[in-house]
C-alpha cells in the first residue's frame, strides 16, 4: 500500500485539518457597521429573518399521493399500451420504401425541370436583359422642385 495512503498518514492530516479550519468557524460573527446609513435597515432585516426558516414554512407532506401499487399498475399500463403502439406502427404500410434513388426519380416526374434549372442555364443576352431591367428600376426618380420661401 502506498505510504501517503496509509490510516497512519491520513488520521494525522485529516485531524490537522479540522483543528485549523475548525477555530476559524467559531470566530466568523458578522457586525453590520453602526456608522453606515444602512445600519438600521440592515438589522431590521437580520432581525425580520433571524427564526428563518422554519418547519411550518415548508409544505405540507402530499397526501394525495397514490399507493405504490397504483404507480405499479399505471406504469404497467403503459407498458402495454406502448407494445400495442409498436404493434400498430409495424402494420402501417409504409410508402416511403426503402430505396432512396426510387423516391428521388419519383419526385423529379412531378416537377417541370426547366423551371427548377439554376441561373447559369440562361443565354448571356438573357442575363444582359435581366441585369439592364434592373439598372431601370434601380435609377432615381427625378427631383422635385420645391418652391423657395
Amino acid at each position: 500500500m502506498n505510504v501517503f495512503l496509509s490510516k497512519k498518514t491520513i488520521l494525522p492530516a485529516m485531524t490537522g485539518l479540522l483543528l485549523l479550519t475548525g477555530g476559524c468557524v467559531g470566530s466568523f460573527d458578522p457586525q453590520t457597521d453602526a456608522t453606515s446609513p444602512l445600519a438600521p435597515r440592515i438589522q431590521e432585516l437580520v432581525d425580520a429573518k433571524r427564526e428563518y426558516p422554519r418547519w411550518a414554512d415548508f409544505p405540507a407532506t402530499p397526501t394525495d399521493v397514490p399507493p405504490p401499487v397504483q404507480v405499479a399498475a399505471n406504469v404497467n399500463a403503459l407498458s402495454a399500451d406502448s407494445g400495442a403502439l409498436a404493434t400498430q406502427v409495424a402494420g402501417i404500410d409504409w410508402t416511403l420504401g426503402s430505396d432512396p434513388s426510387a423516391f428521388v426519380e419519383s419526385i423529379n416526374r412531378r416537377f417541370d425541370p426547366a423551371r427548377m434549372a439554376p441561373i447559369g442555364a440562361q443565354t448571356p443576352d438573357e442575363v444582359e436583359a435581366f441585369a439592364e431591367a434592373l439598372r431601370r428600376r434601380a435609377a432615381a426618380p427625378a427631383p422635385i422642385d420645391r418652391p423657395r420661401p
